[in-house]
């Protein structure tokens, strides 16, 4: 296709040439940011910097702060506050938050469910939907009583199917020397999200999966068990909730169940476990991989393990899911299944080596994003450099003003116009660097006075 004009996709946009096809514009305009990022005068500025004694979130443009009591919006050269609760006490304490975005071409019960929300997990088993503009309660869900904690919160299928994980289920010391067994180890409670509809709740018992049972997981419709010994099995879930499924509950919706008679979701009675695996399901897979580590992605589906010795750590790998084969040890399945040749060695003796600390797809731009590191001195110093999806070359490089010390956690995200770090230092410091796109005045004149250069369509 010839090179188009990018101020002539422009105004076609705003007379309306894609109305019937939002997918057209949506292509066309990610392609016309994904050549502003990575031309040679576009530069990204670092606008502000914070710093926090509590951990620092990043959610589409919104930065929180203080458990989430605080958000800010990250679109903006100066932190500005979209809101901030009163303090609340310790027992309403936050421990995960996931973000709900409405799917497109869906009808949905209420109107505030066309707009983000965020799903916060409480201290108290309290689930929570919250305008993730003013941070209103929308919806308040009470999931279980003292039977269980729950504490994380991640996806099954994104944005469709949401799991909620308790903690391992412990016996405290004195009934534990009183020889009484606890054979239930953890609880899933999982929910259909825009609306929040209750799928169903089940508990991993020892009596069916083994006394080993360190973790669990669900995603993409498998239930990963982890063992000690660094064993992983999965599952299909699906199977398992259509097979053992005793009763189904909607929320709201008044039940009797084991002699208890409530109101689904209310207090004090929550969710009913009404998954009840009755004998061991069917194994799908089966690998062992030291200290249980395990992703499965890409196309066509491939695994990473470490082998399981010690002395293979940090060693990585790569099988094919279909027949367990080992794929070359120097590449990488992305989530676009784009297979990443690494053409570098990680050597802890060489400081001056360059090393690759990060790397992510960024699927709008199709761009592959990876955050280098070179030692200089008793600094790192990093950059963020974005490449080809489909040739691996180098497209941009922006540097991150602050040091890199490699023994801290950190995060980067980028987000079209906006890179954003954040650091864990120690003694619970944390902070929070954003960098926006930007272009000099000079160069802002230079560009809107060339409105018939060639941009080419990149995505089009």
């Amino acid at each position: 296709m010839a090179p188009r004009n990018a101020c002539r996709l422009l105004s076609s946009r705003a007379r309306g040439f894609y109305a019937r096809d939002a997918g057209v514009a949506h292509r066309a305009n990610m392609g016309l940011l994904r050549s502003i990022v990575c031309q040679e005068s576009t530069k990204f500025k670092n606008v502000w910097t914070t710093h926090s004694t509590s951990p620092i979130a990043y959610e589409r443009g919104r930065i929180y702060f203080d458990n989430y009591r605080c958000c800010i919006s990250s679109i903006a050269q100066e932190p500005r506050i979209l809101y901030q609760k009163p303090k609340s006490p310790k027992s309403e304490k936050i421990e995960d938050a996931l973000l709900l975005e409405c799917s497109l071409g869906e009808t949905l019960p209420s109107p505030s469910d066309y707009k983000s929300s965020l799903v916060v997990l409480t201290a108290q088993n309290w689930l929570l939907r919250l305008s993730a503009d003013s941070g209103e309660i929308l919806e308040k869900i009470y999931l279980a009583g003292s039977c269980c904690k729950f504490r994380y919160l991640s996806w099954d299928t994104p944005q469709e199917v949401m799991v909620i994980k308790s903690s391992q289920n412990k016996l405290p010391a004195a009934a534990q020397q009183a020889g009484i067994q606890q054979s239930a180890l953890f609880h899933l409670a999982v929910f259909q999200v825009l609306p929040l509809s209750f799928i169903g709740m089940l508990e991993i018992n020892k009596k069916i999966f083994g006394n080993s049972v360190t973790d669990v997981a669900v995603s993409n419709g498998v239930l990963i068990i982890m063992h000690s010994m660094g064993l992983v099995r999965l599952y299909n879930f699906q199977a398992i909730s259509e097979k053992f499924m005793e009763e189904t509950f909607d929320l709201g919706n008044k039940f009797n169940w084991n002699g208890q008679v409530g109101i689904v979701g209310k207090y004090p009675f929550g969710l009913p476990c009404n998954i009840k695996i009755t004998d061991t399901p069917p194994l799908l897979f089966e690998v062992s991989s030291l200290e249980n580590a395990f992703q499965i992605g890409g196309y066509p589906w491939h695994y990473i393990i470490t082998p399981n010795k010690k002395k293979h750590k940090g060693v990585f790998h790569i099988c094919s899911l279909k027949d367990k084969t080992l794929v070359d040890s120097a590449v990488t399945v992305t989530a676009s299944g784009r297979v990443v040749k690494k053409r570098y060695n990680l050597l802890d003796d060489d400081p001056e080596q360059e090393t690759f600390k990060i790397v992510d797809y960024e699927d709008e731009l199709d761009l592959l994003s990876v955050v280098a590191v070179t030692q200089i001195g008793a600094e790192g110093r990093a950059h963020l450099d974005f490449h080809c999806n489909d040739r691996g070359i180098l497209l941009k490089s922006i540097p991150l003003l602050e040091s890199w010390d490699v023994t801290y956690s950190h995060e980067v995200y980028f987000d079209r116009d906006i890179v954003l770090h954040i650091e864990q230092k120690p003694n619970r410091r944390f902070s929070c660097y954003v960098y926006q796109m930007v272009c000099s005045t000079a160069e802002e004149e230079e560009f809107a006075n060339s409105c018939d250069q060639q941009i080419p369509s990149l995505l089009l």
